[in-house]
């Protein structure tokens, strides 16, 4: 059964991103692009594997990635988009969106029971890290 197995990003209501981003890169050493920064890890199954961990802030008038009421989503990882989103469907779970795919991964977005929106991602890490600037070892 496919389920989540790590988070695959952090994405944070912010008034002034560049400004926001300039203060986290000065007073706590993460390295920025466009987006934010992206964590490296390694894939406990595969250790020779890439993963990654994307954090960024998003303007606060933003309501694509992040809906309204909200001030931050949480990006989970998971190995098998389309079979979760079927099990979901068939637990009852709210799914908000169809599933998008890109070079770097699939996504979906559901709504867990108080209403917070929750993406999920099926990463194609190889595809990612050859567009990923922003890295924070």
């Amino acid at each position: 059964m496919a389920r989540v197995k790590g988070i695959g990003g952090i994405f944070i209501r912010s008034a002034n991103p560049v400004a926001a981003k300039e203060w986290y890169s000065r007073h706590l050493g993460m390295n920025m692009d466009e987006w934010g920064t992206n964590f490296e890890w390694r894939l406990t199954d595969k250790p020779e594997s890439k993963a990654f961990t994307q954090w960024s802030l998003i303007n606060a008038h933003d309501t694509q990635v992040i809906p309204k009421r909200a001030n931050f989503v949480v990006n989970y990882r998971v190995d098998n988009l389309i079979e979760l989103v079927e099990q979901l469907r068939t637990e009852g779970v709210t799914i908000l969106d169809d599933i998008q795919e890109y070079e770097y991964g699939k996504f979906v977005h559901i709504e867990d029971l108080e209403g917070n929106h929750i993406e999920l991602w099926e990463a194609d890490d190889l595809a990612y890290e050859r567009i990923v600037e922003g890295r924070t070892f």
